[in-house]
């Protein structure tokens, strides 16, 4: 049963609301056939009671001109012979004079009340009870009497429901018995029908199925029913966003596998000159220091890269990194930079902090999303910022909040020597260099961080740190104008008041408390 409830058949769902109210109707259209087939049948019947009604009507009126007037009677020879019972059914009479006194016929026919009374002349009919059998009864109060001072007298006719039954049931026979074969053919034509228009997708589903697993070419529409195209629309957009994919990762894979070539060539090529030195007999300790200096520097180049390639590889396989909660991002920043301030004071770089203040009510700003991955986002972005600056140079994570709560801003800014507009999209695509840079980078930092924001729903912005240098005339040892990364992440429900005040934190000091909106 559980099973049945996962594999719902489509075959099986159009039949049944087909076939359902079709099994449906049939009984309501045998109750309808049979309330039609007992009007058919009444109709004949009913006019022939109608006459029988207006003949004993002709009769009471040569009795109310007879010098006896209309006193009990008995019917003539001829008008006896027309109601007389046949073999089916038996037919009575009866006649009633203006008081409603029976004076002719039998007295177990009812008389008509005030509220059935109508112009005389009129046949009507009603069902009536006679005996325990049910009848039929046809009644005419007699027209023309007036003037022989007869008043209006009443005569009915009964007639068992012998004839009306048997024609009846051979009306109802003659529609529903042929129903009988045409309802198992009409259920028969419909599941042909169905399974025939049913098998362009069972085509389908065959020419899917022989595809080999490196074929994602787009199906073709023209060959599918125009129902089903739109799904084969979106399996094509699946097939092609999947085919990008793959093309994607195997020129990653390509790059990894390039880059990572130039440390372990250089780890071994180091390798093979200090056994050399050693086979020989040449113990130059300067020599063989530097060779092993080189060996350490490769294998830390390599290890880089390693740990670039699995941070990437994380990201893109993080699901709903953006559902994990609020993250404070002033403190998520702060510890990152602090990790970093060993790596600064080694190259004399002032490495700094500037965010709203961490012991104000509730923290923040907060942003939702997964902590670990924000924290890679900073680290590579600060990363960056002091493989790109040289000693004496500043580098400066900002947080900034905003009064309205709709953003949270975070921004790493540097004092390197920039990066050209023309180039500043391609640096975010993995193993990408700016021309002419000879810094030992992974290439893998700016699009890790580009993937992680996406992921986040975060925009991501590169300009210069400091437009007025860009355009001044450059010198030998100037710095740069710098590169001014911003991360915009949607800001989530504030938890309390900012209290408006920063904290900065410098060269790994302890912070000191700055006015607000200083750098």
């Amino acid at each position: 049963m559980a099973r049945w409830r996962q594999h719902r058949s489509l075959f099986g769902e159009i039949l049944d609301w087909m076939l359902a109210p079709l099994l449906m109707l049939w009984p309501m259209s045998v109750v309808l056939t049979w309330l039609v087939a007992q009007g058919i049948a009444n109709q004949p019947f009913d006019r022939e009671l109608a006459a029988k009604v207006r003949l004993l009507g002709r009769e009471i009126a040569v009795q109310a001109e007879s010098p006896r007037g209309l006193v009990p009677f008995a019917l003539p020879p001829r008008v006896a012979e027309a109601l007389r019972p046949d073999e089916e059914d038996d037919t009575r009479y009866q006649v009633r004079d203006t008081g409603g006194e029976i004076i002719s016929g039998v007295p177990l026919l009812a008389g008509a009340n005030d509220e059935e009374r109508s112009a005389p002349g009129d046949v009507h009919f009603r069902d009536e009870v006679v005996g325990g059998e049910s009848v039929r009864v046809a009644y005419m109060w007699v027209p023309g009497l007036e003037r022989v001072g007869a008043g209006v007298p009443l005569a009915q006719v009964s007639e068992t429901l012998g004839k009306r039954s048997r024609l009846a049931t051979e009306i109802i026979k003659g529609v529903i018995l042929p129903q009988f074969v045409i309802l198992p053919l009409a259920l028969l034509l419909v599941w042909l029908a169905l399974a025939r228009g049913i098998a362009p997708l069972h085509e389908l589903q065959q020419r899917i199925r022989r595809r080999s697993s490196s074929d994602l070419s787009p199906i073709d529409e023209r060959q599918v029913p125009e129902e089903v195209a739109p799904l084969v629309r979106a399996i094509n957009d699946l097939l092609a966003r999947l085919d990008e994919s793959i093309r994607a990762q195997k020129h990653f894979l390509a790059d990894a596998a390039h880059q990572l070539k130039t440390p372990l060539a250089g780890l071994r090529t180091q390798a093979e000159l200090a056994e050399r030195e050693i086979v020989t007999g040449q113990h130059d300790p300067v020599a063989l220091r530097e060779s092993l200096r080189q060996i350490a520097r490769s294998s830390q180049s390599a290890a880089h890269m390693v740990d670039q390639l699995l941070a990437m590889a994380r990201t893109e396989n993080e699901e709903n990194a953006a559902q994990q909660g609020a993250v404070d991002l002033s403190a998520l920043v702060r510890d990152t930079v602090r990790d970093f301030v060993p790596r600064a004071l080694d190259k004399q770089i002032d490495l700094g902090f500037e965010g709203p203040e961490p012991g104000r009510p509730g923290g923040g700003p907060y942003v939702p999303g997964n902590a670990w991955l924000l924290r890679e986002l900073i680290r590579n972005l600060v990363d960056n910022a002091l493989l790109y600056t040289s000693p004496g140079g500043a580098v400066t994570a900002r947080v900034l909040d905003d009064p309205f709560g709709q953003v949270a801003v975070l921004q790493v800014e540097d004092s390197g020597p920039g990066i050209a507009a023309a180039e500043r999209e391609h640096v975010f695509r993995p193993f990408y260099r700016s021309l002419g840079s000879e810094v030992d980078g992974s290439g893998l930092g700016l699009a890790i961080v580009r993937e992680i924001a996406t992921r986040h729903g975060a925009e991501v912005s590169l300009a210069d740190a400091d437009e007025r240098r860009r355009d001044a005339p450059g010198r030998p040892g100037a710095p740069g104008p710098g590169a001014l990364f911003t991360v915009r992440f949607p800001a989530a429900p504030a938890r309390s008041t900012p209290s408006g005040n920063e904290r900065s934190v410098r060269g790994g000091e302890e912070p000191t408390r700055r006015e607000p909106g200083i750098a």
